[in-house]
């Protein structure tokens, strides 16, 4: 297998559908010094017991400082971690390829998310790419894949990851512990591993949370929803807001519910009220702020307004004449 590996790998998928585990097997599997007949790892060995803690020296993993720090769960004070893959860290690489392999095997880079690399940092790894080192495999796991220059995207084996089907992916995630999974799935969009993250007690509890007070028109007070959510995760809240909407539109066009099968009797109440015009306009406003949800300039007032927007977009009415 490993004679016939071309230079670079290009995973590419939607988000929680296993890419970025099964670039971890892989690689692991490459690295062992007694690999298994389906390639993989054999998590006894030497290189493997140093692949499972982080060291081995022909393995590197390249990824935005925010998932590192999120992952050791020491972030930095001061000062929001980068989500970008920077120039320095594609530099870095350089020297690591440079230099003889461990005991003349081989050697594994695995970029995550590959669309998080800036401009210059997929500029200079081209140039690797362009160059390929001798054993050498460089793997790059996106889920967003047209987001990279097409130049990386030529330069690669490109595999896809499909979504599972639901009943391989129900099955999985009982096999997993998760109670009730239909809701979380659909929720994830349908990607198994999304769908797992989703199941903590706690996550579960705010959503269910937040979406209550979004299907209660009569008692949503935008302000105090804000200030109450201040400090909770924005990438959550703006992602539970678009599936709202989706589903508010899904409904009202179709009658079809996606993401929120457990809101469904709140959705069908809600969806004959939202003028369609208004609810695409909002539509671009969350996408708009998705773009911005990692550096707002105030969190509550970040908030606030995307609460304010979808006041007006419920009750049209009100807002004409208020």
């Amino acid at each position: 297998m490993r004679q016939n590996l071309p230079h670079a790998l290009l995973f590419q998928g939607r988000k929680g559908v296993g890419k970025f585990e099964f670039a971890r097997a892989l690689a692991q599997g490459l690295l062992c010094e007694t690999p298994q007949p389906s390639g993989e790892g054999c998590g006894h060995c030497l290189a493997c017991g140093w692949f499972e803690q982080g060291n081995h020296p022909d393995f590197r993993s390249v990824e935005p400082e925010a998932l590192t720090e999120a992952e050791d769960d020491k972030p930095a004070k001061g000062r929001k971690p980068s989500q970008e893959i920077k120039i320095e860290q594609i530099r870095e690489l350089a020297g690591l390829v440079s230099l003889s392999t461990h005991r003349n095997g081989m050697r594994v880079i695995l970029i995550h998310p590959a669309e998080a690399m800036n401009s210059n940092a997929a500029n200079a790894l081209l140039k690797t790419l362009e160059e390929p080192p001798p054993h050498t495999l460089i793997i790059l796991v996106a889920h967003q894949a047209q987001s990279l220059l097409p130049t990386v995207r030529s330069r690669c084996l490109k595999l896809a990851f499909p979504v599972p089907s639901v009943e391989q992916s129900m099955d999985w995630l009982r096999r997993q512990g998760v109670a009730d999974p239909a809701p979380l799935l659909a929720q994830a969009g349908y990607a198994p591993l999304a769908a797992q993250e989703l199941s903590g007690d706690e996550l579960k509890e705010l959503r269910q949370g937040f979406l209550s007070q979004l299907a209660r028109l009569q008692s949503l007070d935008p302000i105090a929803l804000a200030e109450k959510n201040e400090k909770m995760d924005l990438v959550n809240m703006v992602r539970w807001l678009q599936q709202w909407l989706y589903d508010l539109i899904g409904c009202r066009l179709c009658g079809l519910i996606r993401y929120q099968p457990d809101f469904a009797a709140e959705i069908r109440t809600l969806a004959p009220r939202i003028p369609l015009h208004a609810a695409l306009a909002f539509q671009k406003e969350l996408l708009a702020a998705q773009k911005n949800v990692h550096h707002p300039l105030n969190t509550q007032l970040f908030l606030e307004q995307l609460l304010l927007s979808y006041m007006q977009l419920m009750n049209p009415i009100e807002s004409e004449h208020g």
